[in-house]
């Protein structure tokens, strides 16, 4: 997990943007296929909502680091 976390350290807030865009495309996703029973592994949700908090972090830190 720390690789993803450097990776998305080195992205634009742009590009950041996109990231977090589609994460919660996905998130939204693996809620459809939850209610629907087709979801494999449910850890999978988790997993996305931790990768939207890293990339929020991220771009909070950038933030205030340019004011």
């Amino acid at each position: 997990m720390k690789n993803k976390t450097k990776e998305f350290a080195d992205m634009t807030a742009g590009e950041l943007g996109q990231q977090l865009d589609e994460k919660k495309k996905e998130l939204f996703s693996m809620r459809l296929q939850q209610v629907s029973g087709q979801l494999e592994n449910p850890l999978q949700i988790r997993a996305a909502r931790r990768m939207i908090a890293r990339i929020k972090t991220i771009m909070n830190q950038a933030a205030k680091a340019e004011r």
